[in-house]
């Protein structure tokens, strides 16, 4: 198992912070910073230690927020992720009376430390002045700054505050339309990201979106609409299967078989379909793990036949491994194979204790 997030954010990834800050702002209390910061985080999880060290820093700083600023901007090329996240909640804390400083603060903190969630505050508190801000950064020569544009105004963006009005379709497709045929694959994939997260309320609007964008053509318009499209394929909408080529419900499972009909929690339940195709064109393929109050969908590939009744087979391992943000207990289940929107075939097995603790 991988080191915990939460661990990135340290004794080191405060030092860094407190050296540039010292380099930039003579008279800082670097000693002090790092020892208030640093005494409270082992108990802590990632974004309450991210908060705390920005909180802290706000205490020691001591001097008006356009020069706190300055020194932010001056230290950014030395910081990471890791040490730069504090300095971006830092100003999300302390700059919301100062819009124009602290959106050219977070713009030269995020190529090194996204401020995705500094910007939210912003949105919340300015509104539309703050947007207009990052429509501006949708024309910068810098990836980070432009894919910010996109990112920071996600309906859901995850882990940071939702903005209400930018739950509905409209006020950030200007940011989305000059970025989605970007140069660059990391902004394109947070655009599309973007548009799956509209799909989620507004799923129409998102399918005419880019049903228009395929319309007017681009470099990259296939890969943007079929990532963008992901959330309402696993989901069958039969307008979204249109954008992707795929017949709703085309496409018959012949045969449905698992390796075993009990796993162990921590274990793995083997399984393969095979399918025969209805007319040619996609077959997309989801399938979905159900038990009482919960039904949870997974990708289980993407085919193209040639004919109808062409026949195809796809093996799979669903892995049962416990996570700490999903409790799965011991009991029945249902596995669904969904083509193209419809559920096609299902097979009952069971979750079982763990065999070796």
């Amino acid at each position: 198992m991988g080191q915990p997030l939460k661990e990135f954010v340290n004794a080191d990834s405060v030092g860094v912070l407190a050296d540039g800050l010292a380099a930039a702002l003579p008279g800082f209390a670097r000693e002090r910073f790092v020892a208030d910061s640093v005494g409270a985080l082992a108990a802590m999880e990632l974004k309450d230690r991210v908060r705390h060290v920005a909180r802290t820093l706000g205490g020691v700083l001591g001097v008006p927020f356009a020069e706190a600023a300055a020194a932010l901007r001056a230290c950014a090329p030395g910081l990471d992720m890791w040490s730069g996240w504090p300095a971006t909640d830092y100003v999300a804390l302390h700059g919301l009376d100062h819009l124009e400083v602290a959106m050219e603060t977070l713009a030269a903190l995020t190529p090194h430390a996204t401020a995705e969630f500094a910007v939210r505050p912003y949105l919340e508190r300015h509104g539309t002045a703050a947007l207009e801000i990052m429509h501006g950064w949708a024309g910068s020569p810098d990836a980070h700054l432009r894919r910010l544009a996109s990112e920071g105004s996600r309906p859901r963006l995850p882990w940071a505050t939702r903005v209400g009005w930018l739950m509905t379709p409209g006020p950030t497709l200007p940011i989305l339309a000059r970025l989605r045929d970007d140069p660059s694959e990391y902004v394109r994939r947070s655009v599309a990201n973007h548009v799956n997260d509209l799909a989620k309320d507004h799923p129409e609007a998102a399918v005419a979106l880019l049903a228009g964008w395929r319309a007017e053509g681009g470099s990259h318009v296939e890969k943007v609409v079929r990532h963008a499209v992901r959330g309402l394929l696993r989901d069958g909408h039969p307008d979204a299967l249109g954008l992707v080529g795929a017949t709703p419900g085309g496409g018959r499972v012949t045969a449905l078989t698992l390796a075993a009909d009990q796993v162990a929690v921590g274990g793995k339940l083997a399984f393969t379909v095979e399918l025969a195709a209805d007319a040619p064109g996609p077959l997309v393929l989801r399938y979905a793990v159900v038990r009482p109050g919960s039904r949870r969908v997974f990708h289980l590939g993407e085919r193209t036949a040639a004919d109808a009744g062409q026949a195809i087979a796809v093996t799979k391992s669903h892995s049962f491994r416990p996570v700490t943000t999903r409790v799965e207990p011991p009991g029945p289940r249902t596995l669904e194979i969904v083509v193209n929107g419809v559920v096609r075939a299902t097979a009952p097995f069971r979750l079982t204790e763990v065999e070796n603790p």
